[in-house]
């Protein structure tokens, strides 16, 4: 079961509003704009994790790396999409937003999960596809997908 709500995933996160934050990273170890920025200056543990990972290299499509912050509460990197530099087709990659919330999914079975509408900021993504991605992996589980 998915519900939306208006407002800030970060301030929800420190609310403890879910239990495990998802997010989309490009998989050059960036963090420097849109959602993950902002999760990287709140807690810069979470980009110290994403170098930790092989800069430019798409293999990691698909997959994620994670760190447990304050309360047991996690941060997923989700990565969703290759590059970060605009262009005129999108930049995620509807197959890895599958691949990796399926591994959330099945990672963290009894946590409530919360994200912004991953793949459709500055990745470029149609939530029309990506909303019904996270309806289908997460049909049995409570979401929340949070909209600025």
């Amino acid at each position: 079961m998915v519900t939306y709500k208006t407002g800030d995933v970060v301030e929800a996160l420190k609310n403890k509003e879910f239990d495990v934050l998802v997010h989309g990273c490009n998989c050059f170890c960036t963090m420097g704009a849109g959602v993950a920025h902002q999760i990287k200056t709140a807690y810069p543990e979470v980009w110290e994790i994403d170098k930790m990972t092989k800069r430019g290299d798409e293999t990691k499509l698909g997959t994620y790396s994670s760190i447990g912050v304050e309360d047991g509460r996690t941060i997923v990197n989700a990565y969703t999409q290759f590059d970060y530099h605009r262009t005129e087709t999108p930049n995620v990659r509807y197959k890895a937003i599958i691949d990796v919330l399926e591994k959330v999914r099945d990672d963290f079975p009894d946590k409530k999960i919360g994200m912004p509408k991953i793949g459709c900021g500055l990745a470029g993504g149609d939530w029309e596809i990506v909303g019904w991605i996270v309806e289908n992996v997460f049909k049995d589980r409570e979401v929340i997908v949070y909209e600025l």
